[in-house]
């Protein structure tokens, strides 16, 4: 089992003179530490489930470029991209620069979009569900496009783009790992299915039946489920123990479970570094 950090907040003493030098401690202690990824939201605004909208928030792929700068190691990506905030072109042209500028260490998580409440605020577009879903698979098609070798046009419902040139290319080959986050069994799995190479999904009950719904949209696709990565994400409480730790991560691989982002409901993720780093990641290693 792989671990990443997932940083969700930039709420940290000192204010925004302080979130660079902060970032970049976190940074390097979580790869010291043993962790493999470093992801970020993509929100403009503070959730509601971690604090006010009104707390720090970094815009994420300039906040990647920042960390690929701070780091030699760790898979970079968000979790995940609201598809409809950016046109699919400049997407793909932004993951391929952090791959190239990371020495292929980027990664592209994205989904449908949820927050229409920031959305709103700073004017993103935000159309009903039907479309962003139907504008996911089209962006999935133009990312794949523009990563091969393919820079003829592409024409679909939603996305018009003439020539579909990026170079330089990715260094990740064939593409930067394609991760979707969510779990609605007839549109999210589906797409996994036919275009992810990872999907992350909550770490409920009802995980075997997502899983078997995936297993049945890859029969139908003709992919093979086991090549798919499957990914969950897990809260962690300020006095967790390592004990705590490897039960819930061991309950989480008994699911399917083979890579966990760790988020902290404390601010400071840097004393759960210390923890990983002295007793647990050293056993998960060894699962």
């Amino acid at each position: 089992m792989e671990l990443g950090l997932h940083i969700q907040s930039f709420t940290w003493p000192g204010g925004g003179p302080q979130i660079a030098p902060r970032l970049v401690r976190i940074a390097r202690e979580a790869e010291a530490a043993g962790m493999s990824r470093l992801t970020v939201m993509d929100h403009v605004w503070q959730i509601a489930v971690v604090g006010p909208p009104e707390q720090e928030m970094l815009e994420p792929y300039t906040t990647l470029g920042f960390l690929a700068a701070a780091t030699e190691r760790v898979l970079l990506h968000t979790l995940v991209t609201g598809v409809v905030y950016r046109e699919p072109g400049l997407l793909a042209k932004s993951v391929t620069t952090l791959d190239v500028l990371s020495g292929g260490r980027a990664g592209l998580g994205i989904g449908a979009a949820w927050n229409a409440e920031e959305s709103a605020g700073l004017g993103l577009p935000f159309p009903p569900t039907a479309e962003r879903f139907e504008r996911l698979e089209e962006t999935l098609q133009i990312c794949l496009q523009m990563w091969g070798d393919d820079d003829a046009a592409f024409k679909g419902a939603h996305y018009d783009l003439a020539r579909t040139l990026n170079s330089p290319q990715s260094i990740t080959r064939p593409h930067p790992k394609i991760m979707i986050g969510g779990s609605g069994e007839k549109k999210t799995l589906r797409l996994v299915a036919r275009y992810a190479d990872a999907c992350n999904i909550l770490g409920t009950s009802e995980v075997p039946h997502k899983l078997d719904v995936l297993r049945a949209h890859c029969e139908r696709e003709g992919r093979d489920y086991d090549t798919i990565e499957k990914t969950t994400t897990l809260a962690v409480e300020p006095d967790a123990t390592a004990d705590w730790f490897l039960g819930r991560l061991g309950g989480l691989r008994d699911l399917g479970f083979t890579a966990v982002y760790l988020t902290t409901r404390s601010r400071d993720p840097l004393p759960v570094l210390d923890l990983l780093a002295g007793s647990v990641i050293p056993e998960v290693a060894a699962w």
